[in-house]
């Protein structure tokens, strides 16, 4: 998961600094495999060579798994589509480079970046991360898996609405901060206003939504990991905002730029976990009655 989200704030940072067609052909940089790591070059080719690095640790995990989860089958085969998924994620990588950044062609390069983020924290979650059994209760586990699933959901679709405002270069179209070309509602008649008025909307209904989560968890009493999660998830929507608003104040500058991938990553991760845990602890539940059914 580091190396993953190390990944992430790198394709970041390669946009942020204008450095996405440094290497201007591609598998190859410059002709090379080995080109002189300096400038732009330095950013985006060290960006194809963290992606490498991905690419044979989770071979080497997929291996891992065929061999220590053959009671879980289903834990290779996301495996296995975490292979395919990167390999998808390499050529869209490839093709915005050869057909110069394409709005659309980058921010599908975003998407699936997101959704092996999402992938690689189901395995992550279902092994080293998993809860003790019976800490989440039967009664507990279904409303956890909900409440994950619809902020997941929620910050995935938020995700995607903020590839589309870098890649149409939106992120300035608001210049002014809390309101948007000086009115709480902007004409919206213009694209890339109406791109970056509702990546802010989106944003507050997600603030919303992950509060209400650690609120209702706090509320009904569920365990502590879970109560832990949901407060990480807060605290990191309130440093997204936050980083999303000094993004435009300093237009758009490397650092909170880059760091608001990272942190939107980062959030998708936590919700993907308790999403995760939740669907463990109830499939646990349900499993057993059956278990005791076919012993008796």
């Amino acid at each position: 998961m580091v190396w993953t989200l190390l990944l992430l704030w790198l394709g970041s940072v390669v946009h942020a600094t204008h450095s996405s067609l440094a290497c201007p052909d591609w598998p190859t940089c410059h002709g090379t495999m080995f080109p002189v790591m300096t400038g732009g070059v330095f950013w985006e080719h060290l960006h194809r060579l963290v992606a490498g690095g991905l690419v044979l640790m989770w071979i080497l995990a997929t291996w891992i798994a065929g061999r220590e989860t053959r009671d879980r089958p289903w834990i290779f085969k996301m495996c296995l589509a975490g292979i395919a998924l990167l390999v998808v994620q390499a050529v869209f990588g490839g093709l915005t480079v050869l057909f110069k950044l394409p709005p659309l062609v980058s921010t599908t390069h975003l998407t699936l970046a997101m959704t092996f983020v999402a992938l690689a924290t189901v395995l992550a979650s279902s092994t080293a991360w998993a809860a003790a059994p019976g800490e989440l209760s039967a009664r507990l586990a279904p409303q956890v898996r909900r409440w994950g699933l619809v902020t997941g959901v929620l910050v995935f679709l938020q995700c995607i609405l903020g590839a589309l405002v870098r890649h149409y270069h939106a992120g300035m179209a608001c210049p002014d901060v809390p309101l948007c070309l000086g009115h709480v509602v902007p004409p919206l008649g213009n694209h890339l206003v109406a791109l970056q008025f509702f990546h802010r909307l989106t944003a507050l209904v997600v603030a919303a939504a992950v509060i209400a989560f650690a609120t209702w968890s706090f509320r009904v009493g569920a365990p502590a990991f879970v109560r832990v999660w949901t407060v990480w998830a807060v605290v990191l929507v309130l440093v997204q905002i936050a980083l999303g608003v000094i993004s435009v104040l300093t237009a758009i500058a490397v650092v909170p730029i880059s760091l608001h991938t990272l942190v939107a990553a980062s959030l998708l991760a936590v919700l993907v976990h308790l999403t995760t845990q939740g669907w463990a602890a109830q499939r646990t539940v349900t499993a057993e009655p059956a278990a005791a059914h076919a012993a008796a």
